[in-house]
């Protein structure tokens, strides 16, 4: 049984009464710590980690939504509120559930059975990343807009660096995911190459190279300076 370590954010008593309980009656949980703010649960994060946050989004000094986007790397986050105007905005930041009070056990468990599903997804995606950067798996797991996506790398075109995202160009669709440009390129590095600063291109999806730029499915990408000799040197191997 996949087992949550999990901590309560909320500045009302009663509530982390409520959920303190519920967890202790959930076996599938194990809590670390209860905070009665958000600045109080940076101040825990520091020093600890946990798989989940049950947090309250109306609180003093900083909400719930604004101490979420303050974390580099969130944890599962399950929101928990007596103000329903606040689902949209907290599903835009990926929430597990939104859990509006008075909280039924029921409901708390069906949110907690979504994260433990999420929870054993990022793992195969985390194995799955680190069999590829050591050249095993042929196919590739992305989780992108709340989907696990299975991308076989002989379809895999290149990868481009999007803001704080990277889209995905493959045989059948463009798939945008929550990735950095150098998490890929590690995870990919038996089975691409970086040209650019903006894009990684897979070694066995490149036509050909004219000038300071190659051919990727009909697609002209440059080749930046920097990555100029390193990208000659691996193409050279690969031909």
């Amino acid at each position: 049984m996949t087992l949550l370590s999990c901590l309560i954010v909320d500045d009302e008593p009663l509530s982390q009464d409520v959920l303190e309980k519920f967890v202790e009656d959930a076996p599938m949980l194990q809590l670390k710590g209860i905070c009665s703010d958000a600045l109080e649960a940076l101040d825990f994060l520091r020093s600890k980690t946990v798989d989940l946050i049950f947090l309250d989004i109306n609180m003093p000094k900083l909400s719930g939504i604004n101490f979420v986007k303050t974390l580099e790397n969130p944890p599962l986050i399950i929101f928990t509120t007596a103000y329903a105007e606040y689902a949209v905005e907290g599903f835009e930041l990926d929430a597990v559930d939104y859990l509006l009070k008075p909280i039924a056990f029921d409901r708390f468990l069906k949110a907690v059975n979504k994260a433990i599903e999420l929870q054993q997804a990022w793992e195969i995606i985390e194995k799955n990343k680190s069999e590829t950067a050591k050249g095993k798996p042929d196919y590739l797991m992305i989780k992108s807009d709340k989907r696990i996506y299975k991308i076989n790398i002989e379809e895999l075109f290149y990868v481009q660096s999007y803001g704080d995202y990277v889209k995905i160009h493959t045989k059948e669709k463009v798939i945008i995911a929550s990735e950095t440009l150098k998490n890929m390129e590690e995870h990919l590095k038996t089975h691409c190459i970086r040209i650019h600063k903006s894009y990684l291109v897979n070694r066995k999806a490149i036509k050909y190279v004219e000038g300071n730029q190659v051919n990727i499915h009909d697609m002209m990408l440059p080749i930046g300076q920097k990555y100029r000799d390193d990208f000659f040197k691996a193409f050279n191997e690969k031909i």
